[in-house]
């Protein structure tokens, strides 16, 4: 195997459930499907105290102002602030793109730092990067970075498109980048973690770890 494929994996997957059907029995598979395989988990913030209750020993990943990033800053930072003391260890938090499309970059970064100084753990930032020309989505990066945020995160999943290597080789300039958006299998996430990303996110995280280990297996053998 090569160098991406040599680093713990398991630990670089956030095994996701965010779609509008989720269910707490939904949650709590996940989170439990993530401790069984070394993942992180990603959930809804209704349900991070499910998914720590099921899971205690998982770090859990939520999100703030999703899917579109419209909520007002203060919103957000009170989102984001509950979800870490309901046991959150990582939150993702939408950018406002609007004021960023309006040359407002200024509000996109202060919109991020609201959230960024709301809370003490880390806090990756979704720029939505398959609805933005290459100068947009550099901007938006940007302004993340100025923001003190830890991560960039390529999509929602529920917009246009997902991650591609082109976006993540240019977010990766920026900061380290979670792809996420139509990651669905190993040779798609390797894909990833070679073009630079440090996660990736997906809702078929499972298959993703148990085809690396398969892979990872028969090359051992």
């Amino acid at each position: 195997m090569d160098e991406t494929d040599s680093t713990d994996v398991p630990a670089r997957v956030e095994h996701t459930v965010l779609g509008p059907t989720t269910t707490a029995a939904d949650v709590r598979e996940v989170a439990r499907t993530a401790a069984d395989l070394g993942m992180r988990a990603c959930v809804p913030p209704r349900y991070v105290p499910t998914a720590v209750g099921a899971a205690p020993a998982v770090e859990t990943v939520t999100v703030v102002g999703f899917p579109h990033g419209h909520h007002q800053p203060a919103v957000k930072a009170s989102e984001a602030r509950r979800a870490v003391a309901d046991g959150a260890s990582e939150v993702d938090t939408v950018a406002a793109l609007g004021p960023l499309l309006a040359g407002e970059d200024g509000a996109t970064a202060a919109d991020i730092g609201v959230v960024v100084d709301a809370v003490d753990v880390p806090v990756k930032v979704i720029v939505e990067a398959p609805l933005l020309e290459e100068r947009q989505l550099r901007r938006v990066c940007a302004a993340a970075r100025d923001a003190g945020a830890a991560f960039l995160k390529t999509a929602t999943g529920f917009s246009e498109g997902g991650a591609t290597v082109a976006d993540v080789d240019v977010m990766s300039e920026y900061l380290p980048v979670k792809a996420s958006g139509g990651v669905d299998s190993w040779p798609a996430a390797r894909a990833m973690f070679e073009a630079g990303a440090e996660r990736v996110g997906a809702s078929s995280g499972d298959v993703i770890v148990r085809e690396y280990l398969d892979a990872a297996d028969t090359e051992g053998s």
